[in-house]
């Protein structure tokens, strides 16, 4: 059958929501006969750059000869984004029978996450990996993922996000990341707020786990050739060029190789050449890419204040005349604090609706951000939108799309001109 047809019966899972909790994931991986087991796990939890800092750390283990799953949510375009093996999307023929197992043993009322994770475990399984670096949805002690074992914790920055579900506080929502942990496992934070660092700490203290943190234990910063030099635990390396564009990237390559160390001190063969080569090889889509053309567009899925405070900050790395704005969000995103960062620097914006159910109707966000002294044109589609801007831009501009990752989902799919359908998980 179709991957696109048993997908059908994937997403008629969403009647259950969102629903906290370990214990129908753990039912399915036990009828499934706990393939979760059969490999190495790596948890990545935090608010914003898991999908990078997973990225970096597969390119190193998968340099140094290991073979290596990332599992990510949500995805892009397609729903086999969501399962790579050793860097390549999980063929959709075989991701469909592999599902249609997985459906077959699923508990009634399992969710549309629970039964993604779990295929990843049965996928992961089969293709007989030794790591899975495994992005936790968005929380932590109660996130699916945190049905497998993990041995190591990297804890991405932590900022309000998803409230509703995680907690009103930043400490709160640390927290609840921080529970995932393992105990007696070491983790790797990155720099934190004061609020998130003490629940982290805390959680290390309850369970008995050595902790590592960027800027105190480990660090990393640009030198003047554009080069990126790492202090770590064991070992210094100079003039790295990540091969994920940002500025900000520097803080998710950092956790990524103090992981990495780690993993190499507790007996894991990974040659010095790696760490450069993984650095170097790594690709994420849909952050800070660039793609060419007169005007060029630069796609982020900057979707929460924190990624838009470092996107804005990125943005000084590029030169251009203007810079259009092409922006759609979620209704539930606080979108005075989203934008703050990005309307002082954009000289037209251009709102869409994205594909899904959620989306704030462009007409709605195109008066807020008139209300802020700012030209802004509704333009319905995300194609209308991109071919607007286009229309009024000259050669030395800057299209930027950003706002969620549903639009530059859509975005993509135009440009490669696939079926785009939403995310709908």
């Amino acid at each position: 059958m179709p991957l696109e047809d048993v997908l059908e019966k994937l997403y008629a899972r969403r009647r259950f929501g969102i629903r906290p909790g370990v214990d129908r994931v753990g039912e399915l991986l036990r009828r499934l006969g706990t393939p979760e087991k059969q490999f190495r796990t790596i948890h990545v939890v935090g608010t914003n750059g898991k999908g990078s800092s997973s990225a970096f750390l597969s390119s190193i283990l998968l340099s140094a000869g290991h073979s290596v799953a990332q599992f990510s949510s949500p995805h892009l375009v397609r729903f086999t984004e969501r399962f790579r093996i050793n860097g390549a999307e999980f063929p959709a023929e075989k991701l469909a029978d592999c599902l249609e197992t997985v459906l077959q043993e699923a508990p009634e009322e399992a969710t549309f996450f629970e039964i993604t994770t779990a295929l990843a475990a049965y996928v992961f399984s089969a293709e007989r990996v030794a790591f899975a670096v495994m992005e936790a949805g968005m929380g932590g002690r109660s996130d699916a993922t945190a049905a497998f074992d993990g041995e190591l914790t990297i804890i991405t920055p932590i900022a309000l996000d998803h409230t509703g579900y995680l907690g009103a506080t930043v400490e709160a929502i640390a927290e609840e990341k921080a529970g995932i942990i393992k105990p007696g496992t070491p983790v790797i934070s990155a720099g934190q707020s004061d609020a998130a660092r003490r629940a982290i700490e805390a959680a290390c203290r309850a369970g008995q786990c050595p902790l590592r943190t960027s800027g105190t234990d480990f660090s990393v910063a640009w030198n003047r050739d554009g080069g990126l030099d790492y202090r770590g635990l064991h070992r210094t390396l100079t003039g790295l060029r990540p091969g994920i564009t940002g500025q900000y990237q520097s803080g998710n390559a950092a956790i990524a190789l103090a992981a990495a160390e780690l993993l190499a001190a507790d007996g894991l063969a990974i040659p010095p050449a790696a760490f450069r080569e993984g650095i170097a090889g790594a690709y994420w889509p849909g952050r800070m890419e660039l793609v060419p053309g007169s005007p060029p567009l630069l796609l982020d899925g900057a979707h929460n204040p924190a990624g838009a405070a470092a996107l804005a900050e990125a943005l000084q790395e590029y030169s251009y005349a203007r810079l259009l704005l092409v922006t759609g969000v979620c209704d539930d995103k606080d979108i005075d604090l989203i934008y703050a960062p990005l309307v002082p620097l954009a000289d037209a914006i251009y709102t869409v609706t994205p594909a899904v159910e959620r989306a704030m109707n462009a007409e709605d966000l195109s008066h807020f951000f008139q209300t802020q002294g700012v030209a802004s044109h509704p333009c319905g589609s995300v194609a209308e939108g991109i071919s607007r801007a286009r229309s009024h831009a000259a050669e030395d501009d800057l299209i930027l799309v950003c706002g969620s990752l549903f639009v530059v989902g859509e975005v993509k799919a135009w440009l490669e001109q696939t079926n785009y359908t939403g995310i709908r998980g």
